[in-house]
């Protein structure tokens, strides 16, 4: 599979498109600021998410599909560090109230919705990624999340929503971003923190500095093997004080590949929708542009197969 904007057709054993949940979920409610259903409910994060989602399916024709939902914070970075994700602000209760209905949208629609308790979205979708990647499915991971960019190799690709271009972001795209390999950002987050997910770095290490380490010494276990050869003072001195930081950095940053995430891939196989329960779904969200889309392909289903049936 090519990065660029067009994907090219999935491999013989499939594609699996797996959508993370809530950053989307989010993006779709910040996205589109007031719309509600005839009984006056907010369905504005409901909608831009069905919108985002198609979207996406219509460019990767995926095979198999998941979205995967958070469950919770991992117990064992919350004892690494009490402060993980502490910053982050409640999840707006008008977006909380739509989560539930976006779930019965993706049950009718044919998709599977996945969410495990006291696990990570980030682990279950790595875990399925490892899972999907060792049948020798192509995987693309719909996120802007940059802990991603450590599971990238030649059959997974990045969609990130923030990238305008609407490139799938492969090997190259990462190291343009980074200045490292995929195979190298545990240890090039583990060296400048991760300000979004409340993980302090070295001080005085930033985005360029982690790049030039890592370039130099390849690994941070081969850095502070070779600790005298960093010419600044100060930096050595930073990096000595922060040895424990950065190794307690890795195990947060580090996704759980062997998250137990009881999916097959069957599970994920893109099965039809219940068009009769997307039609009541959406009279009930008001959302008549897709009604009439809904009716509209039904047709065209029906005439297709009328003139299949005739010309036998």
């Amino acid at each position: 599979m090519h990065s660029g904007p067009t994907p090219s057709e999935p491999s013989p054993a499939g594609r699996l498109l797996i959508v993370d949940g809530h950053s989307y979920a989010y993006r779709a409610f910040y996205a589109i600021r007031s719309l509600n259903s005839p009984t006056g409910a907010a369905t504005n994060a409901i909608y831009g998410f069905i919108r985002m989602l198609g979207k996406m399916r219509a460019r990767m024709q995926p095979t198999h599909l998941a979205v995967v939902w958070d469950g919770g914070l991992a117990a064992e970075r919350m004892t690494l560090l009490p402060d993980y994700k502490a910053q982050r602000p409640e999840m707006p209760s008008a977006l909380e109230e739509q989560l539930d209905q976006m779930v019965e949208f993706l049950r009718a629609a044919g998709v599977c919705s996945y969410m495990k308790e006291s696990a990570e979205a980030d682990d279950c979708i790595a875990a399925i990624t490892r899972q999907a990647e060792a049948a020798g499915v192509e995987i693309v991971i719909a996120s802007a999340d940059k802990d991603f960019m450590q599971l990238v190799s030649s059959s997974v690709r990045l969609l990130n929503p923030h990238d305008k271009t609407d490139i799938l972001w492969g090997a190259e795209e990462v190291k343009r971003k980074t200045g490292v390999e995929p195979t190298q950002i545990v240890d090039w987050l583990s060296l400048t923190g991760d300000a979004v997910d409340n993980i302090p770095g070295v001080p005085g290490v930033g985005a360029k500095t982690a790049a030039s380490l890592l370039t130099q010494f390849r690994s941070v276990e081969e850095m502070y093997r070779r600790l005298p050869e960093v010419r600044s003072e100060v930096l050595r001195a930073n990096l000595k004080a922060s040895m424990g930081v950065v190794g307690r950095n890795q195990q947060l940053v580090r996704l759980h590949v062997e998250e137990s995430c009881e999916m097959t891939l069957d599970d994920l196989a893109v099965k039809p929708g219940d068009d009769e329960a997307l039609g009541r779904l959406y009279s009930k969200w008001g959302f008549k542009t897709m009604l009439r889309e809904l009716e509209q392909a039904r047709t065209k289903a029906q005439d297709f197969f009328d003139q299949e049936v005739g010309a036998r």
